[in-house]
């Protein structure tokens, strides 16, 4: 009897270490994939999300202060001409 506890605990451990191993095995594939994508990614020259909403934003920005002074030399031009 004291055997076969002895067979299930060392069989208990290995699947354990099994488990453990399989664990790191999958986290170093993950960290290898995500490392391969941003490598790909900056190679692409793309821009991130926070860039394009800050380019976006100049440009909303631009486009109303042209609005604005468009309004403005029409203003002046009525009163000159």
């Amino acid at each position: 009897m004291q055997t076969r506890t002895k067979i299930f605990d060392d069989l208990s451990r290995l699947a354990t270490n099994a488990m453990g191993v399989a664990q790191g095995a999958r986290t170093e594939a993950e960290n290898a994939m995500k490392s391969l994508l941003d490598r790909w990614l900056a190679e692409r020259d793309l821009v991130t999300r926070e860039e394009f909403d800050a380019v976006r934003a100049m440009a909303q920005k631009a486009r109303e202060e042209n609005e604005a002074l468009k309004a403005r030399l029409a203003a002046i031009e009525a009163k000159i001409g």
